[in-house]
């Protein structure tokens, strides 16, 4: 704006995504995190195999157990952590 002219904003529509600039489900961007994705991708398939859930007890028992162990496993860290901010204040 120095010339005295004043030009507006630049309003561009951004350019449509492709495939791989799709966003990450956050659901599965979490599941990945706990180490229980092979799992969750088990459930998944057999879910859109079957489409009934009762017919995939197995694979949803074990996607269970292993969140289960991650949220243990979670739990006692942060306490871990407490326990350390605790001590050294």
């Amino acid at each position: 704006m120095t010339d005295g002219t004043f030009r507006g904003h630049t309003w561009t529509k951004p350019a449509a995504r492709t495939e791989e600039e799709e966003e990450e489900d956050p659901v599965d961007m979490m599941v990945m995190k706990t180490g229980c994705a092979g799992l969750h991708h088990a459930v998944q398939e057999c879910m859109a195999e079957h489409r009934d859930w009762r017919q995939c007890q197995g694979a949803l028992g074990e996607f269970k157990h292993c969140m289960s162990e991650q949220q243990a496993r979670r739990a006692e860290e942060l306490r871990s952590r407490r326990a350390a901010q605790g001590t050294s204040s």
